[in-house]
């Protein structure tokens, strides 16, 4: 009784369902530009604001491009006001988190909305009328579509631009989500860290000596043997990571998929294999900030059929001068005996040789203090915080 009282009270206090919007599901290709290019209207004006790329977007929602719809489902729906486009969310269902997680939870993600509650309520619900439908018994999210892919909602850190495959939002989006009645789930972090800045002298120091004791060795990626690099990197990712919050393994073709997309943006400099006799046992994935020239595109390659687009994008690559760290890891064995700080180091001391002024570190679980002690003790400085949001359905 207590607990159908307190759902009936959660219920009473969300905004009303506004009886001008409609929310449909996308089906046809002038819908699916629509859900696309709606955040040039939510977000005209704001500087720190990065789109995707058009091209790149189609191709993410396209069943027969990406490769999470080969188990995974997902359903995009659009709000629209007397016709006009002013929100949008997506549903989604990924079984092998739950297999992997042992939960039974709906996802939504890709949320953009106007500054109103109600049109976010009639987003949420239809969402998970989808989600119920399913079966699930609760909703996480922001996610797109799990925690290998964008994660989370900015609710601190609105002062500058997101880095390459982070999320960006207003800042009243987590108002408009609390008043429909989800909660904090979990936080991640992202660090600031200039290439200017040395380590302390004693983080040094005892990386060396671990170095020299332990045996260990850092490489950069061989591009020539990609594949089998990936091969490496794929099997030290899913074992690196698979007690984490969140966590569900990437399948072959997803964890191929990624690769060939970070292939073009990588500087083999910077994606660090850390070895002990021969042995992968961690890695460093570090990539030039690209949505520095993304930015300067605009999220369209072509205008009126013109390369436009794609020039402003070259010319932006060559002027980069931030990265992101987006993986560091080590594999069961090897964890808390310093090889995360030998990885660090040489990824600082690379990046400040190759001319970098500095960049991101991003994201990080809130409660993995020996993670964030370890980025504060080489000097990192928190920046950003995201949040995922859950809640009953």
């Amino acid at each position: 009784m207590a607990a159908a009282a307190e759902m009936q009270n959660t219920e009473a206090k969300q905004p009303p369902l506004p009886s001008d919007v409609e929310v449909t599901p996308v089906r046809s290709s002038a819908d699916r530009t629509a859900f696309i290019r709606l955040t040039y209207s939510i977000y005209k004006g704001d500087p720190n604001f990065v789109p995707h790329l058009e091209m790149e977007r189609r191709d993410f929602m396209d069943p027969k491009k990406h490769p999470f719809f080969e188990f995974g489902e997902v359903e995009f729906f659009l709000a629209r006001r007397a016709g006009k486009p002013v929100g949008r969310i997506a549903a989604v269902s990924n079984p092998r988190y739950n297999e992997f997680q042992g939960t039974n939870v709906g996802f939504f993600g890709l949320f953009e909305c106007v500054n109103d509650a109600g049109v976010a309520r009639a987003l949420f619900e239809k969402a998970a009328e989808w989600l119920r439908a399913k079966g699930f018994t609760s909703v996480i999210g922001p996610m797109s579509y799990s925690t290998n892919g964008e994660v989370g909602l900015l609710i601190e850190g609105f002062n500058t631009p997101p880095a390459i495959m982070t999320t960006y939002n207003p800042p009243w989006y987590g108002a408009l989500i609390e008043a429909n009645g989800f909660t904090k789930a979990k936080d991640l972090y992202a660090w600031e860290l200039s290439s200017s800045t040395p380590p302390p002298e004693k983080v040094a120091r005892i990386a060396e000596k671990i170095r020299q004791r332990e045996g260990v060795t850092v490489r950069p990626v061989n591009l020539k043997e990609f594949d089998a690099e990936v091969a490496r990197v794929k099997t030290m990712y899913n074992a690196a990571w698979e007690k984490n919050w969140g966590f569900v393994p990437m399948t072959e073709h997803e964890f191929d998929h990624l690769a060939r997309e970070l292939k073009q943006m990588v500087r083999p400099e910077l994606v660090l294999v850390a070895e002990v006799k021969g042995e992968p046992v961690g890695f460093a994935l570090t990539i030039p900030d690209a949505n520095e020239a993304i930015k300067a595109a605009n999220g369209r390659l072509t205008t009126f059929g013109l390369p436009i687009g794609l020039a402003k994008l070259l010319l932006a690559t060559r002027r980069i001068r931030r990265l992101r760290l987006v993986l560091l890891g080590t594999v069961e064995g090897y964890r808390r005996r310093g090889l995360d700080a030998i990885l660090y180091l040489d990824t600082l001391n690379k990046a400040r040789e190759l001319g970098y002024e500095g960049g991101e570190i991003s994201w990080t679980l809130e409660d993995n203090h020996l993670v964030n002690r370890a980025i504060e003790s080489m000097g990192g400085k928190q920046s950003k915080r995201y949040r995922v949001y859950e809640k009953p359905l």
